[in-house]
């Protein structure tokens, strides 16, 4: 995380909302724009984190499946049998890799949603 100052898309955001809150002189208010803008900041840095290894998951997949998508140079003189058995194989890891993809996209939507709140009664 950044200890640096907020940047200007943070200090817009804390504008705003302090705006909102106290009004366009920011009478009453008691914290700065900087202030606030360091949490804004904080919590764009880390979705920005999260965002950057979800891609690089994104890319791990990719390139996996690009992997075992590529035949062997040893499949143009394999058998029938060794191309069935190679064709399970890969689509059995294929389906792995999907399988824990789906989970993990699960997760981190599920992370991002945060808790369900109670219905109102």
């Amino acid at each position: 995380m950044s200890t640096g100052q907020p940047d200007r898309i943070s200090k817009l955001i804390a504008e705003e909302l302090l705006t909102v809150l106290f009004g366009e002189d920011l009478t009453g208010c008691p914290v700065t724009l900087d202030e606030v803008a360091v949490i804004i900041q904080r919590a764009v840095e880390e979705r920005a984190q999260q965002d950057t290894r979800l891609l690089e998951t994104f890319d791990t997949v990719i390139a996996s499946i690009h992997q075992l998508a590529t035949p062997p140079s040893s499949a143009k003189t394999a058998g029938p049998n060794e191309l069935r058995s190679l064709l399970g194989e890969r689509l059995d890891a294929i389906r792995a890799i999907t399988t824990k993809t789906i989970e993990m996209s699960a997760r981190v939507k599920g992370e991002r949603k945060g808790p369900e709140s109670p219905p109102p009664a």
